[in-house]
């Protein structure tokens, strides 16, 4: 794990941003399509560790943006050229654009300030969709990834952000995959190659002590 001073060095509120990654009510709330995912990211405590996060964000000054996944309701533009998109299709509780599935899930705070960005097609946070424009408006350089899933969004996302320059920054307990054996597998044998991994706990004492 970094050291204070190294995420200070990379945490500056003026260039970083914190992106959730699909904390939307039909994949991590009560109501899932994906139940068993949705029962660790809240078993694991990463989805509060995620609110925790949002909630320092919003305090300290970092922007945040929420990622969602959604489709229309006649599936227009949407892909079908791999298996989780066709599983995806059969499920009992759909992403539609408009429905509660596509709201960011509780506990995670939402402001103003905030950008919630759709996306209707595939498997990446930035790729194809507005984020990587709205970080380089913003004058990012560090990435702070959270939410779902270990298995496919987020390391499309931290691969997408570091392919872009970007300095990508993990807290590995506010990220959640199926079954948890694969999520740590992940952070250990590919995550930790490419981002700087850190806890929500040190994130948040290198963002006070920063201010501080």
């Amino acid at each position: 794990m970094p050291s204070y001073d190294q995420l200070r060095e990379v945490l500056d509120p003026a260039t970083a941003v914190l992106l959730t990654v699909e904390c939307q009510q039909g994949v991590v709330g009560p109501d899932s399509a994906l139940p068993e995912l949705a029962k660790e990211a809240r078993s694991s405590g990463a989805l509060a560790n995620v609110a925790r996060l949002v909630d320092g964000a919003h305090a300290r000054g970092l922007q945040v943006i929420h990622a969602i996944a959604e489709r229309r309701p006649d599936g227009r533009g949407a892909n079908r050229n791999a298996r989780l998109f066709r599983a995806a299709e059969r499920l009992p509780v759909q992403q539609l654009s408009g429905t509660t599935a596509v709201r960011v899930a509780a506990p995670i705070e939402v402001t103003e300030e905030d950008f919630v960005v759709r996306r209707l097609h595939g498997l990446s946070p930035l790729h194809g969709t507005e984020v990587d424009a709205l970080l380089r408006n913003l004058g990012c350089r560090t990435l702070v990834v959270t939410g779902v899933s270990a298995n496919v969004a987020i390391p499309n996302a931290v691969f997408d952000a570091v392919n872009r320059g970007y300095t990508v920054v993990v807290p590995t307990d506010a990220i959640a995959g199926v079954p948890s054996e694969y999520t740590r597998a992940m952070i250990r044998n590919t995550l930790a190659l490419v981002a700087t991994l850190t806890t929500t706990a040190e994130l948040l004492a290198a963002l006070r002590v920063r201010r501080g």
